[in-house]
């Protein structure tokens, strides 16, 4: 991946800008997102409404109505193409916590606890479908073209992470391939698109697809070194889900390629035969803080946000570039 080079974040960060920017227009996305999460299937309507109001910042529909207003969208597509966004981010959440076996979401019992996972696989397919009738909806064949590439690549990221998971052979080039396609696609779709259906330049939409990307492998950074530094209420999950999952995150590669003949049997134990006692989350935390796996793992989330700010260089100054460029720092910012 070549050089990374350390960057100094602001500690003061906030994503207020970015929601007063779009507030009014976020309003209409949040009504559309209640109205076509309707269903005459009861259960339906239970598990998407659990997921949908259970919180979460919406920050990639936000990106979204945001990319629109830099590049001078004035139609009214950008609304629903938002609410597909977070649609399609939803339903991947409900996928991911089946196949992640997780108990809880956002700080509250997982769906699939409560109605089981066929219910929660089924749903996430239902707003998937919902995500496409909206695309369509809004009759612009970029866009439906850049999201639907998305989806897919987004599934083949899930089924990467799945082949690497118990993997300690798994390297940083392959895991940084992995969060490229599970998060970064979607942020870079979401971004993308507020170019496309303006019919901007290809040059302003590349820069778009490239702020998304690089904002979305920093976002995902930042979390997973939140999962061994954070705390639960900050996380909406109890810290060391991803060790106890068997997640091969950076921290957990960096900390194995740096680590003794002993550490390595230590990882193998733990995350490969799933031998795990209530020892061994703070002797992970502790391995990692003395071969800087977190502290590297941060640097890499500063460099990728580096180079999302770089991709907004091509735009003039505005409020909308402003509310963006806030959003990098907030990002980064999250793990301090």
């Amino acid at each position: 991946m070549g050089v990374v080079v350390p960057f100094e974040e602001p500690r003061e960060a906030s994503l207020q800008p970015l929601v007063d920017l779009v507030g009014e227009d976020m309003g209409e996305v949040n009504r559309i997102i209640l109205d076509k999460a309707v269903s005459d299937v009861e259960l339906i309507q239970k598990l998407a409404h659990h997921l949908i109001d259970s919180g979460g910042k919406r920050l990639r529909p936000m990106l979204t109505i945001a990319a629109a207003k830099l590049v001078g969208y004035k139609g009214e597509g950008h609304i629903r193409l938002a609410a597909a966004v977070e649609f399609m981010h939803t339903a991947t959440l409900l996928h991911d916590d089946v196949v992640d076996d997780s108990d809880f979401r956002r700080g509250k019992k997982a769906a699939r606890i409560l109605w089981g996972n066929q219910a929660s696989v089924l749903v996430g397919d239902f707003l998937l479908g919902q995500a496409f009738r909206m695309m369509v909806d809004v009759g612009s064949l970029a866009a439906l073209k850049i999201l639907s590439n998305a989806s897919a690549v987004i599934a083949e990221g899930e089924v990467m992470q799945l082949a690497a998971s118990k993997n300690m052979a798994t390297t940083e080039d392959d895991y940084l391939a992995i969060i490229n396609a599970k998060t970064a696609a979607l942020f870079s779709a979401a971004t993308e698109v507020g170019g496309a259906i303006a019919n901007r330049p290809a040059d302003e939409q590349a820069a778009m697809k490239s702020y998304g990307r690089s904002l979305g492998i920093a976002f995902q950074l930042v979390d997973d070194a939140l999962d061994y530094s954070g705390d639960s209420a900050r996380l909406g999950k109890s810290v060391g889900d991803d060790f106890r999952e068997g997640k091969i995150t950076l921290p957990v590669i960096l900390s194995y390629r740096r680590g003794s003949e002993e550490e390595r049997a230590f990882w193998q134990r733990t995350l490969v035969q799933g031998e795990i006692n209530d020892a061994d989350l703070p002797h992970a935390i502790a391995l990692m803080k003395r071969h800087k796996a977190i502290e590297a793992t941060l640097d890499r989330a500063r460099h990728y946000g580096a180079m999302a700010r770089d991709a907004l260089g091509l735009f003039r100054d505005s409020a909308p570039k402003k509310a963006m460029l806030d959003a990098v720092t907030f990002c980064i910012a999250r793990a301090h």
